[in-house]
């Protein structure tokens, strides 16, 4: 009997002993099998959508394990970059690769282009510097030594995307994150600055600080970091301003002496516009002279236009890696919007290409997205909804692979607040998660699971609160799901 099949060995001898044991903890293990634990987050005022099944090994009646409101249409936060992945999987599979590329109507006459050079944003969420001095290197190696016109960043596929959140829209101006970013299909490092401090030699002195990808004064570093005696500890704050010197990176605190180098990200105000600086900085590194400043523009090249350099991002599959391990929005939201086929692509289409996918997929049911990252309270779907999702992936072999490796293990994960729960849970669960505040509280939390005989399953939990519910903390949903999930994968 698989309902007891944990039990030391002692514990099932001795007939009658055994057998009313035996009984009662399969009893148990009937009982317990299901939401009850989750359930109780409902007496607290919570709404929660809650469904478990098995993928195989049973009739349909058999294979669902546990469900609490399926149907209901709830707030899904970040496990949203699930359905974006597995949208995107379908699309373009696992290793496409999103191309960035330096073009130009000119012709390239003795080492000088006459006319503009265009760097042509290709919609790559994980474009880094290193990526755009590769483009700098092949566009000398195509014999550019002078740029007779502008820089030309184009950003017509995507940007400037119109902010559909508080934290976007207020980051246009002032931003203490990263995660706030910008998006364009122009982007590079994540639509984010980076500065580096490091103590000076002497307590007492200023910090010092420099931009981590650039060695020219691209923005104005307001660097009020002290050096403190060793071990004095280390406490940095920052904020990204934009005025009419531009962006400005305001640094705080202190920095001990004895203490390492410290790297601060935070988003730019123009993703777009950091990109014309940081590539232009590197063009005139490398020897390319540009006569006039750099631009800005949303207009596309035109079909006669000739390549000069290019370069590939990462496989799809590595970028939902990223995206989804650390619940990278910029990179969500940029993905996402690849989906549009339309120019200026902006988050609500994103949100119906996505929304289409889904509504493809047989007993799916209702759901709405305004976005590919989950970051709006807007968003709905079900936990049933979800879980056709997780099936219809698993059911495609050659796209799972790259999906599943996507989720996080929690006994593994990169998360800190996922590693709780007995080794069962913590070995055989792989999830992805979704957190938001406001206007409410959203905790959720999607993935797969093998049970104790190795049959897949999927699951799916969506818990909004309201203006009414007090905070919502993670151990206050993983814990009883933790246990609820137990439970289920012990008894099949």
């Amino acid at each position: 009997m698989t309902c007891f099949f944990n039990l030391p060995a002692r514990w099932l001898r001795g007939s009658v002993v055994a057998g009313i044991a035996s009984a009662a903890l399969c009893a148990s293990t009937s009982l317990w099998a299901d939401f009850t634990r989750l359930s109780q987050l409902e007496a607290k005022g919570f709404s929660v959508s809650a469904e478990a099944r098995l993928l195989e090994g049973g009739s349909p009646g058999d294979l669902l394990l546990g469900s609490l409101n399926p149907e209901r249409q709830l707030a899904p936060a970040s496990v949203t970059k699930a359905y974006m992945a597995a949208a995107l999987l379908n699309r373009f599979g696992p290793q496409h690769r999103f191309t960035s590329q330096l073009v130009s109507t000119a012709p390239v006459e003795n080492g000088v282009l006459r006319g503009d050079l265009v760097f042509e944003g290709g919609g790559d969420p994980g474009l880094t510097s290193e990526d755009l001095w590769r483009l700098v290197q092949r566009l000398q190696l195509a014999g550019v030594e002078h740029v007779d016109g502008a820089l030309v960043v184009s950003q017509w596929r995507f940007g400037p995307v119109e902010c559909i959140t508080t934290d976007r829209c207020n980051a246009r101006t002032r931003v203490a994150n990263a995660y706030s970013a910008p998006l364009t299909s122009a982007g590079v490092n994540f639509g984010t600055w980076c500065v580096n401090v490091a103590p000076a030699t002497t307590a007492g002195q200023p910090a010092r600080t420099g931009l981590c990808d650039s060695t020219a004064p691209l923005i104005v570093i307001d660097n009020q970091v002290v050096t403190r005696p060793a071990n004095s500890g280390t406490e940095i704050s920052a904020e990204r301003i934009t005025d009419e010197r531009g962006d400005v990176m305001r640094l705080t605190g202190q920095i001990s002496t004895n203490a390492a180098a410290r790297d601060v990200y935070r988003g730019a105000g123009d993703a777009a516009e950091q990109t014309a600086q940081l590539l232009l900085a590197m063009l005139n590194q490398a020897g390319v002279t540009v006569r006039d400043p750099w631009r800005v523009g949303s207009t596309r090249p035109p079909s006669e236009a000739r390549r000069l350099a290019a370069v590939d991002g990462q496989p799809l599959q590595e970028l939902l890696l990223r995206t989804m391990n650390y619940s990278n929005n910029y990179m969500a939201d940029v993905l996402a919007l690849n989906l549009v086929e339309t120019p200026q692509a902006q988050l609500r289409q994103a949100g119906q290409a996505i929304e289409a996918y889904a509504q493809g997929l047989s007993g799916h049911g209702p759901i709405t997205l305004s976005s590919g990252s989950g970051l709006t309270t807007d968003n709905r779907t079900s936990a049933h909804g979800t879980n056709v999702m997780l099936e219809d992936m698993y059911r495609q072999s050659a796209l799972f692979p790259s999906f599943v490796a996507s989720f996080q293990s929690p006994a593994n994960g990169v998360m800190r607040f996922i590693r709780r729960g007995s080794p069962t849970f913590q070995n055989n669960v792989m999830l992805k998660t979704g957190t938001l505040n406001q206007p409410f509280a959203v905790r959720a939390v999607a993935g797969y699971f093998r049970t104790a005989q190795g049959r897949w399953g999927v699951f799916s939990v969506l818990v909004n609160g309201s203006g009414s519910t007090p905070y919502l903390s993670w151990p206050e949903v993983l814990d009883p799901l933790s246990l609820d999930l137990d439970a289920m994968i012990l008894a099949h």
